[in-house]
């Protein structure tokens, strides 16, 4: 505040006078002059600067200028412009602590004890600071530095920070930090003190015996996006004391390597009750901890949910519609959990390891349940597509993905915003669940398999002819994509696991913001609906041991797999396979194991699907809606479609008419655009077309050389189909082209 104060002096001359002295006898009250804006001054510290000063000053003087001159010499001894004392103004500052001191009790009325150093330092830390920093000195609540909010920039660039404050300043700040670390205040460099202070508060956060002051500058450090970069560099420089106790530290702690330590010994003594409760104290507060999350140490969520799961309810179970149920409502959380332990610590297995062979014993109870009653097992994937398309007339979107697991599904769900209504049901997948297999379910009604994916889609256009459908690729879709029907397939997730297996496993969230960014995108851009299906999951074998490969001895001709096994003889099995009947080319039956271990074939394993576990046959059927009301109910309607299936020449005209239902406000007028297509590929966008009620409008276009045209009429806003037809070139008679 000493600036404003300061500033208020010298305006009080200013309303009189242009020129204003400041004689600092002091030579401590330069750094004033550092707060003036908008004012010419000048310096004078001898004869020759007066002489100087004064000839500058006449020379330029108007009447709105206004100058100041800063001179150490006292009134008595001035000379050239001591007559500016005398006729403008002046400023005399004989001892700074004196003038602090006097603007102080007139203005706020306080009497501060401190010595000349602390003042003065407090004084030119007031800058820009209000009353209230004064009043905390008076009172104790405060210091002259803020600690809380100055270490912080202090520590991130040590030097920069100090270089804005003078020596005698400088010095104060360091003697208050030496105080805060209660050592003796020798003199150090700036970045020296700056890592005394950061392992200070690591070294608090390690024994757990942190200071109140430590902690907010922790915790504020990690919440800072400006600060962030370089709290990582200080955590890398520090090395933590040996022989802690890594159970006695705090729980906001920054150092991953006693998470791990943690995750050993849990692993270590994870079939041991007793021992797992203390441990799943320390685990609930690691997991609510909001420092872990910013430092991304969150795969304690992940070892609570496992630990946490009661494997009792498993015993309940008796058909397998409670199988089902149960898996989608609990188990799939389990299969989350351990898919994102597998991608945090896949290359740590005496991690892994411990973890693994709990989850695989909670699955092998639940999967006892599943295969009990597998005969009651029912696929209903079959023409999901054109059921789909059946039951909705608005603008439908189909996202068909590639080995989307349920438990996939439900991230991608909770990275679609919450403004959409949403539904999340089941599609049982058929078997075996391959990508031929499934993806020909969903497409092809009748049951046929075919093992490209063009003759799915023609198929279904064929059967539904009357559909005005699309297929495109979910990388391709854009705001000119707009069939009624959009069929969108993406593979990225089974063409990753194929490719790499459990190395896959990092990319599969960059996949699942694809999907859900995506959703969004159709919802936004005239889709009112968006579904999601997917042909197959996939089962995630982690790390294998020889002996957890299954061996078979089959006869006759067989082709192994990694999830089932195709032979063209019926086998001698035991009880622990399942055999299914099923002609496939050379092929007359299929074998399945009743477990999550691959048969042992030749080539990589960890990613997987073709058996008949939950994870690869429980598939989504989400589906999103996006119900804003589409006030506006204005139709713009294509009134010479007939016409159109059979055009003689070059050139067709496409008739809209437009009318309203209701007399409404909302529906006076609309913005409307006519998007022209040849082959599934846009070949035309007219301008937006302002319409109102009873408008007529008759736009010609030219066939320019595609014998059949689709013509879409869209909402230029909401991107909504108002109509729809195609235009057919009749070659065999020449009528002169417009009929």
């Amino acid at each position: 505040m000493i600036d404003k104060w300061f500033k208020k002096d010298l305006d009080k001359i200013f309303d009189k006078h242009n020129i204003v002295v400041i004689m600092d006898e002091s030579k401590k009250s330069k750094f004033l002059l550092d707060t003036l804006t908008n004012f010419t001054i000048y310096e004078a510290h001898n004869e020759i600067d007066e002489l100087k000063v004064k000839y500058e000053i006449e020379k330029t003087k108007t009447e709105d200028s206004k100058y100041i001159i800063y001179t150490q010499t006292p009134k008595d001894k001035l000379k050239y412009i001591r007559e500016y004392c005398e006729t403008n103004g002046s400023v005399s500052i004989k001892l700074l602590q004196n003038y602090i001191k006097e603007k102080l009790f007139e203005n706020l009325k306080l009497n501060l004890t401190l010595s000349e150093d602390k003042l003065i330092s407090a004084a030119k830390v007031s800058i820009g600071k209000d009353e209230i920093y004064w009043r905390g000195l008076e009172s104790g609540t405060s210091e002259i530095f803020d600690l809380e909010k100055e270490l912080l920039p202090f520590l991130h660039r040590p030097d920069s920070f100090i270089n804005k404050y003078d020596t005698h300043t400088k010095e104060q700040f360091f003697k208050t930090i030496n105080k805060y670390l209660k050592q003796d205040n020798i003199n150090k460099p700036a970045k020296t003190i700056a890592n005394e202070v950061v392992f200070r508060i690591f070294d608090s956060l390690a024994t757990n015996n942190t200071d109140k002051l430590g902690l907010i500058i922790y915790k504020n450090w990690l919440d800072s996006l400006e600060y962030k970069k370089s709290f990582d560099k200080y955590l890398k420089n520090y090395k933590l004391m040996e022989n802690y106790d890594i159970w006695n530290i705090h729980p906001s702690h920054p150092f991953k390597q006693i998470d791990l330590a943690w995750l050993k010994q849990i692993g270590e003594n994870i079939s041991n009750k007793e021992k797992l409760i203390n441990f799943k104290a320390k685990i609930n507060q690691r997991v609510q901890n909001k420092e872990a999350k910013s430092l991304e140490i969150i795969f304690w969520k992940d070892v609570k949910v496992l630990l946490d799961f009661d494997l009792n309810d498993m015993n309940k179970l008796s058909s397998m519609d409670e199988c089902i149920d149960f898996y989608t409502k609990h188990l799939y959380k389990v299969d989350q959990s351990i898919r994102a332990f597998y991608t945090e610590f896949l290359d740590k297995n005496d991690l892994l390891e411990p973890f693994q062979e709990y989850y695989k014993n909670i699955l092998s109870i639940f999967l006892e349940k599943w295969f009990k009653y597998f005969d009651q097992y029912k696929q209903n994937q079959i023409g999901i597509l054109k059921s789909i398309i059946e039951s909705n007339d608005c603008k439908t979107a189909i996202i068909v993905g590639d080995g989307v697991t349920y438990e996939t599904s439900q991230n991608i769900a909770d990275l679609v915003s919450p403004e959409y209504n949403y539904e999340d049901n089941i599609i049982l997948a058929d078997t075996p669940s391959i990508t031929e297999n499934n993806m020909s379910q969903i497409y092809v009604s009748s049951g046929k398999v075919f093992e490209q994916l063009a003759n799915r889609e023609k198929f279904l256009k064929d059967e539904m002819s009357d559909k005005d459908i699309g297929f495109v690729h979910l990388d391709k879709i854009n705001e000119n994509t707009s069939y009624q029907y959009l069929i969108s397939q993406y593979g990225d997730i089974d063409t990753l696991g194929d490719k790499m297996n459990n190395a896959a496993l990092k990319y599969f969230p960059e996949s699942e913001k694809t999907f859900a960014s995506k959703i969004e995108f159709l919802l936004n851009n005239g889709y009112k609906k968006v579904y999601l299906i997917t042909d197959h999951g996939f089962v995630l074998t982690g790390q294998l041991n020889e002996y957890d490969k299954i061996d078979v001895d089959f006869n006759g001709k067989i082709k192994k797999n990694e999830r089932y096994i195709r032979t063209q003889d019926q086998q001698t099995i035991s009880n622990q396979l399942i055999e299914k009947e099923q002609k496939h080319n050379e092929y007359n039956y299929v074998y399945f194991a009743k477990s999550m271990n691959p048969f042992k074939t030749v080539g990589a394993y960890g990613f997987s699907h073709g058996g008949l576990s939950p994870q690869e046959l429980i598939t989504p059927y989400l589906c999103w809606s996006n119900d804003s009301i589409d006030s506006n109910s204005l139709k713009a309607i294509i009134k010479n479609k007939k016409d159109l299936e059979n055009v003689t020449g070059e050139l067709f005209q496409i008739r809209l008419e437009i009318n309203s239902a209701t007399n409404d406000l909302f529906s006076n007028e609309r913005q409307i655009y006519i998007v022209l297509f040849s082959n599934g590929t846009q070949i035309s966008k007219s301008e937006i077309i302002y319409v109102s009620n009873n408008d007529k409008i008759n736009k010609e276009y030219s066939f320019d050389g595609h014998a059949k045209i689709d013509i879409k009429v869209l909402d230029a806003i909401t991107k909504e189909q108002l109509d729809y037809t195609t235009a057919k070139q009749n070659k065999d008679r020449d009528m002169g082209g417009l009929f």
